[in-house]
């Protein structure tokens, strides 16, 4: 797909980029070339190709839902005096 010099500039202005004249060139042709790609993939018939859920095709393992940690709370509660009913008491910040 053939993109003209005005309309990369006008794609840079629309995006806030400043694009120093001697990159204009080089850049135009590097987005001529994915567009030109993009193309070729759009062009592909996929309509009978089934989405792709999972590449291994396979539920996936799950661990099994079970506590595996001791409750610690009163133990790192313990160095700090400023608690309350199981929460850490922290200074209010926004008034």
């Amino acid at each position: 797909m053939p993109l003209k010099p005005e309309d990369l500039a006008t794609v840079a202005t629309l995006a806030k980029l400043d694009i120093p004249a001697n990159q204009t060139e080089r850049l135009r042709q590097d987005i001529e070339q994915i567009l030109t790609f993009v193309e070729q993939m759009n062009a592909q018939d996929t309509a009978d190709i089934k989405p792709l859920g999972s590449p291994l095709e396979r539920p996936q393992r799950l661990r099994a839902d079970q506590v595996t940690e001791t409750d610690q709370r009163e133990a790192l509660q313990s160095v700090t005096r400023h608690t309350e009913q199981g929460l850490y008491l922290v200074p209010k910040v926004i008034e």
